[in-house]
């Protein structure tokens, strides 16, 4: 017989760079592949505890993590997927890194991807909140407050361990943005890609009143409409823009 070669097993191509210790994005990002959207993940050296200094250590891996991912075949785009990391190398940085390792794919990070998202819904005033400790918590309020949008309030939950970060409850997650949320903010950032917020994301809306963005689902958002695919991939009112 003759075999016959699909140009591709799915349509569009994404690629992941997750933490070594992490539990949730290869989860959440799940979502996609039945939206033809291939997704190829490769882990990047990491060790806790979760402070700028052993995030700053991760600079040096993210294009040689990036050029892991199929090499020499094209991807729509890369996620980088840490938070916080993002914020400490600089999320420029970060992805002129990516750029480096797979030129020619659309480089994604949790900051940049969560300021296209509050941009999106048209918030600028905004409540964030982190599973982190003060010392992490401090440079993303001041990265956010960079970027235009203006803090209502900043809560941290006082974890330095991701690997717990990715073990808040459901409802520890709904009660903490509840106690979060400042009079005032247009919408909720809930950081950190460890924590499984972008599944209950509606509960935490109908919670606290307002849209919700979280480190997983804006990177989902923003990565699925670089790939040209549109619509709720998850819950919450991001996913449901046009």
């Amino acid at each position: 017989m003759t075999v016959v070669l699909d140009d591709r097993p799915l349509p569009h191509r994404l690629g992941l760079v997750t933490l070594a210790t992490d539990h949730t994005t290869e989860v959440d990002f799940a979502a996609l592949p039945p939206h033809g959207i291939g997704v190829y993940a490769t882990r990047i050296p990491f060790a806790n505890p979760v402070t700028p200094e052993t995030l700053a250590a991760m600079a040096g891996d993210v294009t040689r993590a990036a050029a892991l991912i199929l090499p020499d075949q094209e991807l729509d785009a890369v996620v980088y997927s840490c938070t916080s990391a993002s914020v400490v190398i600089g999320d420029d940085k970060v992805r002129a890194a990516i750029a480096a390792g797979k030129p020619g794919a659309a480089a994604i990070t949790p900051i940049s991807a969560g300021f296209a998202a509050l941009r999106a819904l048209g918030a600028d005033r905004i409540t964030l909140l982190t599973p982190y400790d003060a010392q992490t918590t401090r440079p993303m309020a001041e990265c956010f407050e960079a970027g235009g949008f203006a803090l209502q309030a900043v809560s941290c939950l006082g974890l330095t361990d991701d690997r717990d970060m990715a073990r808040i409850s459901h409802a520890s997650i709904v009660e903490a943005a509840r106690a979060a949320v400042a009079p005032g903010s247009q919408a909720l950032f809930v950081a950190c890609t460890a924590v499984r917020a972008a599944g209950i994301i509606d509960r935490i809306e109908n919670a606290v009143g307002i849209p919700v963005v979280s480190a997983n689902s804006a990177t989902l958002w923003t990565a699925a409409r670089a790939c040209g695919v549109v619509g709720a991939l998850a819950p919450g009112q991001l996913m449901r823009l046009p």
